[in-house]
């Protein structure tokens, strides 16, 4: 009997152990392919780092296996007969190929994301009608990640075959069941502490951020961590509560959540925003004109002629991680933080923005995509943001300029974004653009127009920035120009070259342009005050002289009340802050990392018990503000 059982849970236990194995290795093609962005220092180090993400493997790995965990150990007597064995192996191989699989898309899209996969990638998906031709791109673009995945399961297949359960009748069916129901209790209790990564009644489940305890800095964080893991946890999470650290005076005083600007401004200006995919400060001349990084080149020669003639910031940061955070963040000044506020269960409320401010002023509202409408969730927010009107791929109603997966060209559909705005004045207008994205094309006309450069998306980031040189020659001519303030920003960054861009704070960093033909504005110059993607609404309702007061976490760039900065993003697992002359680490309940504001790879925490007199104001500043954002968010006071 106990020989019976035995077999059945050794077999087991090798099986499980395959799959710790294996985990194990895309660990290592993680980093391999990643290193660059993910510093190591040295064989023991990552060892180590492997070491402690084995608690939660084994959290994803219980997560997919406790079904086929308990069908191996049920006492149904015909556990050991080849038809439910070989049903074991379709089902073992089915939950842990498609999950595992998780952990090579992320061998990539880490690159462009920053963060491990997290269910707010339902979310994005959701919205969009082309997944399928974005997957088979992706497997065209980098086929040594599905060259390496279809090896190593071909491999675990033939190990997982090397231990065999003999077929074999239990002789006493009540010492079988008996037996076998111990196993059972045991087993579950093992599966449940190896699920929650403790078996402390006391102690919550791991998560996210306990990852940062085994961590010299924060990104190594993505290393202790598995795909798996970190979409499961925060699968139906809700990040979202409620907290309470200061009172509500301290905001007040500190945070100052309303801010009123007083300008007068007659006729009121235009406002024309461009969000563009992917425009990380990297790419561009104009941005990088004061750093030290040897033998820089330029993607961007439009945008570093037109910044001659602008008010640039050279130190901005993106507020958030994907496309439809830059959407929040730049229009509404909502940050995302852990949790993205779109795809939370508080973004369906009344939100003051720039949008609002403007249609309370009587401007004529627009937003502008070219791709299928309701895609990346665009424009269901855009509704909420109160936009009068929406114009994409379907109003533009020209599949010859689609790009066959996401979008219309950006050339064309800058040139329709210029001759269709406009027509009613003031007016602001939005338009999100789309070509410098994955796959990285451009038109087929264009194929040999732009230099090429290490990364893939230098030639689209060239075609993107000259369509937008396109669109000034064509918006120049129209009535309306000389009225106008343009805003250039990007959503978020992407494909990283340059080591100054790797380091963690500057993978948010992103160039931030205002401009006008129209010399009363007074936008010229260069700005390297810490600027962020939610200052551009206070500063654009500053600019039109809304005289009132507005909810906002940013300031305006051009007030001269000259308030002090507190820029906000988030890693996917901690909060990041840089206030004053330094960075704050916060993972919702405390500061784990204090480090100066020079120290943008957060290569030194010097976090201690002696805090000096700014970091203990800093701390209480982070808090506060967290405070404030969970307190509007959660009770809907973003009006």
């Amino acid at each position: 009997m106990k020989n019976l059982r035995w077999q059945e849970l050794l077999a087991l236990v090798y099986r499980l152990f395959l799959v710790f194995f294996f985990y194990q290795i895309a660990r290592l093609l993680f980093w391999i392919f990643n290193k660059d962005l993910i510093k190591v220092d040295g064989i023991s180090e990552y060892f180590r780092l492997s070491y402690y993400g084995t608690a939660f493997d084994t959290t994803a790995i219980l997560y997919v296996n406790s079904v086929f965990i308990l069908l191996s150990i049920i006492p149904i007597v015909i556990n050991t007969k080849k038809g439910y064995q070989k049903f074991l192996f379709y089902w073992y191989f089915i939950t842990n190929g498609v999950t595992y699989a998780f952990n090579f898309g992320d061998i990539v899209y880490y690159r462009f994301s920053q963060a491990r996969l997290t269910s707010a990638a339902i979310e994005v998906g959701k919205n969009e009608d082309n997944l399928g031709r974005v997957f088979w791109n992706s497997v065209l673009q980098h086929p040594f990640v599905f060259i390496w995945f279809t090896v190593i399961i071909v491999v675990w297949i033939f190990l997982y075959r090397k231990v065999k359960v003999r077929e074999e009748k239990p002789n006493n069916l009540i010492a079988y069941f008996a037996y076998s129901i111990v196993v059972l209790c045991i087993t579950a209790t093992l599966v449940v502490g190896g699920i929650r990564g403790d078996f402390k009644h006391s102690t919550r489940p791991i998560n996210l951020v306990d990852a940062n305890k085994h961590v010299n800095n924060p990104l190594q964080a993505n290393l202790v961590l598995n795909s798996v893991f970190s979409f499961f946890r925060t699968f139906n999470t809700n990040n979202f509560k409620l907290v309470h650290f200061v009172d509500e005076k301290f905001i007040e005083q500190e945070i100052k959540p309303y801010k009123l600007y007083e300008r007068e401004v007659e006729p009121k200006p235009n406002i024309v925003i461009f969000i563009v995919e992917s425009f990380a400060k990297e790419y561009s001349g104009a941005f990088n004109r004061n750093t030290t990084i040897k033998n820089f080149v330029s993607y961007t020669p439009f945008l570093d002629s037109l910044a001659n003639n602008s008010l640039i910031f050279t130190n901005a940061f993106a507020n958030g991680r994907q496309s439809i955070h830059g959407m929040s963040s730049v229009l509404a000044g909502i940050p995302s933080l852990t949790d993205a506020f779109t795809s939370s269960p508080y973004s369906n409320q009344k939100i003051q923005s720039i949008v609002s401010v403007c249609n309370d002023m009587g401007y004529d509202t627009s937003f502008y995509h070219g791709a299928p409408n309701g895609s990346m969730g665009f424009q269901g927010f855009g509704n909420i943001l109160g936009f009068k009107h929406y114009f994409g791929k379907n109003e533009y109603n020209n599949d010859q300029d689609f790009d066959g997966i996401w979008a219309i060209w950006d050339e064309p559909f800058f040139q329709y974004f210029a001759k269709s705005i406009g027509k009613k004045q003031p007016f602001m207008s939005t338009l999100f653009s789309a070509s410098s994205h994955d796959p990285f094309k451009v038109p087929e006309k264009y194929q040999n127009k732009f230099k090429s450069g290490p990364l893939q998306i230098h030639i689209p980031i060239q075609y993107t920035d000259y369509s937008l040189k396109k669109f000034f020659e064509t918006a120049s001519k129209q009535p309306w120009y000389q009225n106008t303030i343009f805003v250039i920003t990007a959503d978020h960054t992407n494909q990283i070259y340059y080591p100054e861009y790797q380091k963690a704070m500057n993978r948010f960093a992103i160039p931030l342009l205002f401009f006008s033909p129209n010399p009363k504005y007074n936008l010229k110059g260069v700005d390297n005050r810490f600027a962020q993607q939610i200052d551009i609404y206070p500063t654009l309702a500053d600019l039109i002289g809304y005289n009132k007061k507005i909810r906002s976490w940013g300031r305006s760039l051009v007030s001269d009340k000259n308030e002090d900065y507190m820029i906000v993003n988030s890693d996917a697992i901690n909060e990041q802050m840089i206030i004053g002359n330094y960075i704050y680490i916060f993972n919702g309940k405390e500061v784990t990392g204090i480090y100066d504001k020079s120290d943008l790879a957060l290569s030194k925490n010097i976090l201690s018990k002696n805090l000096n007199s700014e970091q203990k104001s800093g701390v209480e500043k982070v808090k506060a503000w967290y405070q404030d954002y969970m307190d509007r968010v959660i009770n809907r006071k973003l009006r």
